[in-house]
């Protein structure tokens, strides 16, 4: 992965996200990672109001984004961010205790790049973050233009 990507967390569960964050590490990942606490405060982040700009014109994030957020859920944050110009380039990948074939399907055809099902043991859900780590270290992300976002809206 490009060394300047940063790692957003949108996970609303303080456990999962340690968890989350905790087996990254463990994977090798070295880049910084940033929590995000649910859909809303995960919009505001990308709109710069989350100190995501702070002087930058081009970043790289990529999103690991849960489904069940509060205030704006997680489908609908993909929406707006699929549906948006300069953020329909950042990497998604959607995060749900649930494996059902309409919510993959759902998140597929909005623009999600991955669907991962949180496994419910905390050893299993350790191993398969353990080896997202392991992938995430080999993708490339793309940079998008920070001075060129604008408002998003939710319909």
């Amino acid at each position: 992965m490009n060394p300047d990507t940063t790692i957003l967390i949108a996970e609303d569960d303080d456990g999962h996200a340690a968890l989350i964050e905790k087996n990254l590490r463990r994977a090798g990942m070295e880049k910084p990672c940033h929590r995000l606490r649910d859909g809303q405060e995960t919009l505001e982040y990308f709109l710069g109001s989350g100190n995501m700009q702070q002087g930058k014109t081009w970043g790289r994030y990529l999103l690991l984004l849960d489904i069940n957020l509060p205030r704006v859920n997680g489908i609908e944050v993909l929406r707006a961010m699929k549906e948006h110009e300069v953020l329909k380039r950042v990497p998604v990948l959607m995060l749900s205790t649930t494996d059902d074939p309409q919510e993959v399907e759902t998140c597929h055809s909005i623009g999600c790049n991955f669907y991962l099902t949180k496994p419910t043991e905390p050893e299993t859900f350790a191993e398969a973050i353990n080896r997202l780590g392991s992938f995430l270290d080999i993708v490339t992300v793309p940079a998008i233009r920070l001075s060129s976002l604008s408002t998003i809206s939710l319909n």
